[in-house]
């Protein structure tokens, strides 16, 4: 039996390309309304670890992935339902444009019937706002509308002509000054997290009061019931308990290894795992465990501390020697190679369970979605890396992207699984609770 589909004001924070603003007014307006006393609950379309740091830090909740094709549709609805029984207010940022990818922001809000407010950098743009902000929002038939907030503004005369250009009125939500001291702090991978930014809180109160001058910060409850949405939910499925009953997984934690989905641990503790979390950088010695997980992060940072870390690495081993599965992803990965170089051309000694050399590098070395088939199923989720990886090991199998073109290593030693790969644990928990328990049979 399902539950009674609650409705909650909700809104999709989109714009025309990514870098326009999103993540600042979608936080921004989580915190003006959560220091108002209501209960926000905020999404992310789309993979992502580091929007979502600042998304908590102002709504005060976790935050989850949207995402139809690595999440699923009936995870989303069933995420969107759960928070609108408890919130009163529902924000999800967007990812990219609106319409980019596949599937979309667009897409989402479709499926969703959530309102969609397009965010656009109007620094150096006068009447043709009008036209993208229209473009936007007549490019699909279906889509509800909730306005335009134009962001990077001059000043109230470059405002005003903003305004001028909407073709209806009512849609203009307001303008946000271009505010050089409230840039966001950022490097490769995307923003920097809240843990390494000490006025995380103060940059999100600075910009919620700058939002609080606009149309849409002075929206009071009673005028954001006109964006109510239903959530319906489907039929309940249950948690595939017990596949890790009376396990511990031992899991890195700090600002090297900071790249977990909330979900992934509430996917192993709904198996019956219990988590155990160990700060490599702060010398925590592995706790004692059946299995162990280093998720991905930004090690590169870290180099000297990481390379020093020989007791970590000496148990490591021990515990892989020992027929313990080890699951390492992405940046969780890298330290376990034998040596990394930085794009400065710097070369760092690290752990050595596996052989090679890690090569940092300018650009992206591969992104996207990706998907790992093993024989209990196919564990769906991405992939967002700066470096390669030169090892003489051979891959023991390969992800997949959606349309069937080969996608990342996954290497074997052992006991020892890594690989670029970010997993979506609740995509197929039978396939994770195999890789824990050392059952994933590979080719």
């Amino acid at each position: 039996m399902t539950s009674p589909a609650p409705a909650c004001p909700a809104l999709l924070v989109a714009a025309p390309a990514s870098g326009q603003g999103k993540t600042t007014v979608t936080a921004a307006l989580a915190r003006l309304h959560a220091r108002s006393g209501r209960q926000v609950r905020v999404f992310k379309c789309g993979p992502d670890f580091l929007d979502p740091h600042w998304l908590e830090l102002a709504s005060g909740h976790a935050v989850h992935p949207l995402d139809l094709w690595m999440t699923g549709e009936r995870d989303c609805a069933e995420r969107l339902h759960a928070a609108a029984r408890e919130a009163d207010l529902l924000l999800v940022e967007g990812v990219m444009g609106l319409y980019d990818g596949t599937p979309s922001a667009a897409d989402i809000a479709l499926r969703f019937g959530l309102p969609v407010l397009a965010v656009i950098d109007a620094a150096a743009m006068a009447q043709t706002f009008g036209a993208l902000a229209h473009g936007l929002q007549s490019y699909r038939d279906g889509l509800r509308w909730a306005g335009v907030l134009a962001n990077r503004v001059a000043g109230e005369a470059h405002a005003a002509m903003l305004r001028e250009s909407v073709r209806e009125p009512q849609h203009w939500r307001g303008a946000l000054p271009g505010e050089p001291r409230l840039a966001w702090p950022e490097r490769d991978l995307g923003l920097v997290s809240t843990s390494e930014s000490p006025d995380a809180l103060q940059r999100l109160d600075a910009m919620a009061d700058l939002l609080a001058a606009t149309p849409l910060g002075r929206m009071t409850a009673d005028d954001l019931v006109q964006w109510s949405t239903r959530f319906s939910a489907p039929a309940a499925e249950p948690p595939p308990a017990g596949l890790l009953a009376g396990r511990t997984i031992a899991i890195a934690r700090d600002a090297a290894f900071g790249f977990i989905y909330p979900a992934n641990l509430d996917c192993l503790l709904a198996m019956g795992a219990r988590l155990a979390f160990f700060s490599p950088l702060a010398g925590d010695p592995l706790p004692a465990c059946d299995a162990a997980w280093l998720p991905g992060g930004y090690p590169e940072l870290h180099l000297p501390a990481l390379g020093q870390a020989r007791a970590l690495r000496d148990a490591l081993a021990r515990h892989v020697e020992a027929g313990k599965p080890l699951w390492a992803e992405c940046g969780g990965m890298l330290p376990l190679f034998e040596r990394m170089a930085t794009a400065d051309g710097a070369v760092q000694a690290l752990w050595g369970l596996l052989p090679g050399t890690v090569r940092m590098q300018q650009r992206p070395a591969a992104v996207g979605p990706q998907q790992l088939a093993l024989p209990q199923g196919v564990l769906r989720g991405h992939s967002f890396h700066f470096s390669r990886c030169e090892s003489p090991l051979a891959p023991a199998l390969r992800t997949s992207a959606p349309d069937g073109r080969p996608g990342e290593a996954v290497w074997r030693s052992g006991a020892l699984l890594a690989t670029y790969f970010h997993a979506w644990f609740p995509s197929c928990p039978q396939a994770v609770a195999a890789i824990l328990r050392r059952e994933a049979l590979l080719p």
